[in-house]
């Protein structure tokens, strides 16, 4: 990557930084996860008790990037193919 492109990266990483510290406070940690995630092509599992603005911190963080938000309610029931779904495969019938 040119010096020209990781300034002009850098620069939008930060305007992006500064667009969510502006709208959540106390939570510098989260953000940095999730920036970093984000520049790393990256998973995050946002959990902690109620009221930390994790969800907020998430929504915020979509609109930052013009992106959608879709939030899943995790239970202990719940398994991976919940939510990517399955396939199943069906033999052709031969006559």
């Amino acid at each position: 990557m040119s010096e020209l492109k990781s300034t002009a990266l850098r620069e939008q990483i930060l305007v992006l930084r500064d667009y969510i510290d502006s709208r959540i406070l106390g939570q510098q940690q989260l953000l940095n996860r999730m920036l970093v995630a984000l520049l790393a092509d990256g998973y995050i599992l946002v959990e902690g008790p109620p009221g930390l603005a994790k969800t907020r911190a998430v929504k915020t963080l979509a609109s930052g990037l013009q992106g959608e938000f879709q939030r899943i309610q995790f239970t202990p029931d719940l398994l991976p193919a919940d939510l990517t779904g399955t396939d199943v495969y069906r033999h052709p019938l031969q006559l």
